[in-house]
């Protein structure tokens, strides 16, 4: 059980890099090599041909994917229906306690490691933090190339939730990433060098890329994040050969008085009234999920939250905001959109639908269904036809106090008195978090199930009294001196659980609760095993019809990252990425969590049946706080400081400046970082290291009052740390 401090800290999730010591942040430049520098192994020499003999994969061999291609792991969830089920049965529940570790790769992050690995021909692709491209031998983990965008540290401000990344994708030899800084990058598969690179982006703007590209009809589909800094969402596609724009698809109206451009726009532009949303972004960007039916050939993608957070300052005069927290079906070949099914109309509580999507047939009311199913952040578990759009049944999988359930008739949550926050707060459940949030979930056809990994987490809201759009910062419309005192006073602890949902009984079978709230995505395998990540550094094995724990092994570091399984000359392998972070970047010290106890590391670890590597041990953490400075500042500065400190600062650094040592903790800061606070914060000394200054933003006398504050909350934690232990 996390304090409440720590949840709160957790729960608004996040933006990278906010204030203070930013000297850990970035990776150093040696950590990975520069573009173009990449060593191009024996195994990835040209064929007979003259076609690179790697990352050859097309339409055919994904279509092979339950056949020829059982071994592989071609896209980002396995097969375009993103059901993350693999057919492969070698490790099952009679073994699988015979696992070792077959090797390991040291990644050379400290963040948030959220890739999802492709294999393909013996060679693995993914990505660490900051972007970074991978290639290993799959079989022995050996280096083949690297590849680093040099994403500016600066950059890291715009993210809203650590400088992640969910992998890439790889087609017709090259592998395709999307950076943060909102560039999508092609890299011949066999030398990981550059082939082309677009930007996608407006770069005045506070946009990012954290997700996985995908492969769509032979074009390069991505989208962006960043609605909380005031950006507009859209999807576009892209052609493989040399990344010109095919289309482009905007999830929200723009400023009414100039053209739409196309005609969902006119449309939609119909349910937003009042204000001037387009200042602000609007948001609903689509920063995920995205699965595509080639029967159909409809491609569903996943739209996120309103920008601002709070709906009577984003659209005053009511509507529903389409297309936020949607799931859009949309034409790959010309970007059309042939339905929607909006998951909370008007959001106002973060609730995106941006959530994984798995396709899938089940068998309901007696008749074969073609469906779609998510669990989106607002607690529900839908079950959708997706040919039409139609809700065919939709049921809580976790608490939830903002709806009572969802009218069948409308498909459209029915609201409760406690869902509408304003002068007065409300406790919300589930909080910005969500009953889920990014981390995969995995359909399993021979148990009917979809596994999720879940969570409760409360929250409250409070509208903020006078809405100023701060460019470039977050924007949401809340009032956090509320906010904060009320969560950590009254919310209750956030819980972590796997979850056995059965989608045609809505129900769950089974339920397993985590010793933390944060943890990994899921895989499921024909051999009748679960395999998920935990934030306390454990990996387990899950019988898949009892929940009944059947092998577990400590990473010492945590898994949020979801595994694979994979098979090279006969062999079943079974990968996972370490690296804990994500949406908790800011949660302050969460003593469930293997961050608390060693340093993180992001590594890749595969295990085989009778391995024999020995698991990398960790550094210890240093929790030691040192004798802070004396404390000179008045109560009113140090109130101004923790107001200040509050807008700005704990989305990265924690609430009571305690940091989850994703990045500095300030209580812990040194002297000479004392004194070089001012040109550390005002005027960005460590911004290539991902520390932005704040000049124009905020004033030397803020920043003297931040720094009073924090000095404050140090002497706490060290008078704490120096006190008799019972």
């Amino acid at each position: 059980m996390m304090s409440t401090r720590i949840l709160i800290s957790s729960l608004v999730l996040v933006a990278a890099f906010a204030c203070g010591d930013g000297s850990e942040q970035k990776p150093a430049p040696e950590a990975a090599a520069p573009a173009a520098e990449a060593a191009a192994p024996e195994a990835a020499a040209p064929a007979a041909n003259g076609a690179p003999a790697a990352g050859r994969i097309d339409a055919a061999r994904v279509a092979q994917a339950d056949g020829a291609e059982v071994g592989s792991w071609l896209v980002h969830g396995r097969t375009p229906s993103e059901q993350r089920f693999s057919p492969l049965t070698s490790i099952d529940k009679s073994n699988v306690k015979n696992l070792g570790l077959a090797w390991t790769f040291d990644l050379g992050s400290r963040r948030g490691v959220e890739a999802t690995p492709i294999v393909v021909d013996g060679v693995m692709y993914l990505t660490a933090s900051w972007s970074v491209v991978f290639a290993l031998d799959a079989a022995t983990g050996k280096e083949l190339w690297r590849y680093d965008p040099k994403v500016p540290g600066e950059w890291g401000k715009n993210a809203c939730c650590d400088v992640v990344n969910r992998g890439v994708a790889v087609w017709d030899g090259s592998v395709f990433v999307g950076t943060l800084d909102g560039r999508l990058v092609s890299l011949d598969a066999a030398t990981g060098k550059v082939n082309w690179e677009v930007n996608t982006i407006d770069r005045t703007k506070s946009y990012t890329i954290t997700a996985a590209p995908r492969v769509v009809k032979g074009k390069v589909i991505i989208g962006n994040g960043g609605a909380e800094l005031g950006v507009r969402g859209y999807i576009t596609a892209y052609d493989p050969k040399d990344g010109k724009q095919l289309w482009r698809f905007f999830t929200v109206p723009g400023d009414p008085s100039l053209p739409f451009e196309h005609p969902e726009m006119e449309a939609a532009a119909k349910t937003w009234s009042g204000g001037e949303w387009w200042k602000v972004g609007g948001g609903g960007t689509a920063w995920d999920s995205i699965a595509y039916d080639p029967e159909l050939d409809l491609m569903y993608v996943g739209t996120g939250n309103g920008s601002p957070w709070t709906r009577s300052v984003r659209s005053p005069g009511g509507g529903d905001n389409l297309y936020l927290s949607s799931i859009l079906a949309i034409k790959p070949d010309t970007g059309k959109l042939e339905w929607h099914y909006q998951t909370t109309p008007g959001d106002n509580w973060d609730y995106t639908a941006t959530q994984h999507i798995v396709l899938a047939e089940l068998e309901i009311g007696g008749a074969k269904r073609k469906v779609l199913m998510q669990a989106p952040k607002n607690g529900f578990f839908y079950v959708i036809d997706r040919a039409t759009g139609e809700l065919i049944s939709a049921e809580p999988y976790v608490a939830m106090t903002w709806a009572s359930g969802i009218d069948k008739a409308t498909g459209r949550p029915i609201e409760t008195d406690k869902a509408l926050y304003g002068d007065s707060a409300r406790m919300m459940f589930p909080g910005p978090l969500g009953g889920h949030n990014w981390h995969p979930m995995s359909f399993s056809p021979q148990t009917g199930l979809v596994y999720l990994p879940a969570h409760d987490t409360p929250f409250w809201l409070a509208k903020e009294k006078e809405f100023v759009i701060r460019p470039g910062f977050w924007n949401l419309a809340l009032d956090m001196d509320t906010v904060v005192e009320r969560t950590e006073a009254e919310a209750p602890p956030a819980k972590g659980m796997l979850v056995a949902w059965d989608p045609v009984a809505q129900k769950s079978v089974w339920r397993i609760e985590h010793n933390g709230y944060w943890n990994g995505g899921v895989l499921s395998t024909a051999g009748g095993l679960v395999f998920q990540g935990q934030g306390n550094g454990l990996f387990r094995a899950y019988d898949d019809k009892t929940g009944e724990i059947l092998w577990e092994v400590q990473s010492q570091t945590g898994i949020i990252a979801p595994p694979i399984t994979y098979a090279i000359d006969g062999v079943q392998y079974l990968a996972v990425a370490t690296g804990w972070g994500g949406g908790s970047i800011a949660g302050g010290l969460d003593e469930t969590t293997a961050i608390a106890k060693h340093h993180n590391e992001g590594r890749v670890l595969v295990w085989k049946l009778g391995g024999t590597g020995q698991m990398p041990a960790n550094q210890p953490q240093n929790r030691t706080i040192p004798p802070p400075p004396v404390l000179e500042a008045s109560a009113e500065e140090i109130a101004l400081g923790k107001s200040t400190y509050s807008q700005y600062c704990l989305w990265c650094h924690g609430f009571s400046a305690a940091s989850s040592f994703l990045v500095p903790d300030l209580r812990m800061m040194s002297a000479e970082r004392h004194q070089a606070f001012e040109d550390i914060v005002l005027r960005g000394a460590l911004k290539g290291t991902g520390m932005p200054g704040f000049e124009g933003t905020l004033t030397a006398a803020e920043v003297a009052a931040v720094r009073a504050y924090v000095v404050g909350e140090a002497q706490k934690a060290y008078e704490k740390q120096q006190a008799p232990k019972n």
